[in-house]
């Protein structure tokens, strides 16, 4: 899933932008300042999180990590509640960065009070902001003498920008206090197991043995799928959800494929589209493609390539759900090809080169990169404009049996894990990461074969980016029908087109939206 990049970093235009030049030195405190102040900038956290905690001795990297995500969480409550106990407008952002650091330890990490207060006074003056020392103590120690009313103030309402949250009560009424609140807090780690080479069970009880504690989660998913009986698929996704975030070095035979961390939600897509591609090669034998050799598939914007991988490990399975376990089926009832006879054409592109290599990676890790049975390649392209041309006539015909979209968005599901989003977003971004999109769906869905699927997926929990999206589309696109999804779904709120899962509590998955749509005549 590809992020789209934002018009405008600064997330308060009324201050003054901190400096670009700052180094990865210092005391612990002040390397966590230097980060946020790099964010600030236009850094991403993914960007500055390993040099922070690769700068730091194995003691500290815990405490840091904490001071960081905890202090980008609660950024804009305590932001506010900076601004009540000043007397006059604080306009530097390295002395506005340092203080809400002293508060989050004050409120959030429960350091000694007076670790807290010292250490970050001595922080301003190492950054070169001494004439804010005396500032600085007299606000952390103002929290002091009452921190329970300041942390309950702190609570009190949303840790987001205006505009989000303004957006987020339009989108969200009913739902808006517990995803306002739920956003504010760390996201469950969840595993997806590679069946290729272990169960979901063996797994669990080899997570046990390493001391690992996970309760299985499973995810129902029931769609109307056009068939000649009118009956609906049911699907069951199973995810491991761990009771603590652990270092994927203490998972068991990580490194040698045995699993994935993956949202729970993410791991709906490549069974939803795996669904709907299984049903096109069982239901349309009597259409022009019915005699085809090779099913062509794409996922576009696939980096980093979990989706991509969940995908293979369903194509690469040996059950009742799996393609080939079709194709045998079906040859013995209609006397035709023989299991595992029609070929399988994977394609998978991203726009970003050094992404891709994380696609290589990944795929690699799992044993996933090379199969008799599916062809790989793997391309770097830009979705809005790449064409996967027919070699046989060198045309731009349909061809793609199936594609998974997992669209550029602005990612505002996944602000838990990635608390920097709130901060690195602007209003403006929304629109044109909706343009993006219409743009994305506009090329690609030409190369949608009849009776063939596109599986539609953000990260994102506004609308516009969503359903709106989506109804947009279909009014544009009559060969475009959308699939239901029934009530009998265990995940996600129905929505007019799709299902919306939203990050609400300490259990749940992230933000995700599917929509899948059908090339009709």
């Amino acid at each position: 899933m590809r992020q789209p990049a934002t018009a405008s970093n600064s997330p308060r235009n009324n201050k003054n932008k901190p400096s670009s030049n700052l180094k990865m030195v210092g005391s612990v405190r002040v390397r966590v300042i230097r980060t946020l102040l790099a964010i600030q900038n236009g850094q991403s956290l993914s960007s500055v999180l390993d040099p922070l905690l690769n700068s730091l001795h194995e003691g500290d990297k815990g405490f840091a990590h904490a001071l960081l995500l905890t202090t980008l969480r609660q950024w804009y409550a305590l932001e506010r509640l900076l601004d009540t106990l000043a007397d006059n407008n604080i306009d530097e952002i390295e002395v506005r960065t340092t203080i809400q650091v002293g508060l989050t330890q004050l409120l959030y990490l429960e350091v000694a009070d007076h670790a807290a207060i010292h250490e970050t006074v001595e922080a301003v003056k190492e950054i070169d902001f001494a004439h804010a020392s005396g500032l600085v103590n007299a606000i952390l120690r103002k929290v002091v003498k009452n921190t329970n009313k300041f942390r309950k103030k702190c609570d009190k309402n949303h840790s987001l920008p205006n505009w989000l949250a303004y957006q987020l009560k339009q989108d969200w009424s009913e739902e808006y206090p517990a995803l306002t609140q739920g956003l504010r807090q760390p996201a469950p780690m969840f595993l997806r197991v590679n069946t290729t080479i272990n169960t979901v069970d063996a797994y669990q009880d080899s997570l046990v043995e390493a001391d690992v504690s996970a309760e299985l989660v499973e995810l129902v998913s029931e769609l109307r799928l056009p068939t000649a009986a009118n009956t609906a698929a049911t699907i069951t996704t199973q995810s491991l959800r761990l009771e603590q975030t652990t270092a994927v070095a203490g998972l068991p035979s990580f490194a040698e494929g045995a699993a994935s961390v993956q949202d729970m939600h993410a791991q709906l897509a490549a069974p939803l589209i795996n669904q709907a591609l299984i049903n096109k090669v069982t239901t349309d034998k009597n259409n022009s493609d019915a005699n085809n050799t090779e099913l062509h598939i794409l996922d576009a914007c696939a980096a980093p390539g979990g989706k991509l991988a969940h995908w293979l490990d369903l194509l690469n399975a040996d059950n009742q759900s799996s393609l080939f376990h079709v194709e045998q089926k079906d040859s013995i009832d209609d006397k035709t090809d023989s299991a595992g006879s029609r070929a399988i054409k994977l394609t998978a592109i991203d726009n970003e080169a050094p992404r891709i290599g994380r696609i290589h990676e990944n795929l690699e890790r799992l044993h996933l990169e090379h199969s008799e049975q599916i062809k790989l390649n793997i391309v770097c392209a830009d979705a809005t404009r790449w064409q996967g041309i027919d070699k046989k006539t060198n045309k731009n015909d349909p061809v793609f049996d199936a594609i998974l979209l997992d669209s550029p968005c602005t990612a505002t599901g996944v602000i838990r894990r990635h608390p920097d989003i709130s901060l690195l977003r602007a209003e403006e971004d929304v629109d044109q990461t909706a343009s993006l999109q219409e743009e994305i769906l506009d090329n690609l869905w030409p190369q949608v074969k009849v009776g063939g699927y596109l599986l539609y997926v953000t990260c994102s929990i506004l609308k516009q980016e969503n359903v709106q999206q989506m109804q947009a589309f279909l009014s544009h696109h009559t060969d475009a029908a959308a699939i239901e999804f029934t009530e009998a779904c265990s995940w996600g709120i129905a929505q007019e087109v799709g299902r919306q899962c939203l990050p609400i509590d300490s259990e749940s998955g992230d933000g995700f939206y599917y929509a899948l749509l059908h090339k009709t005549l």
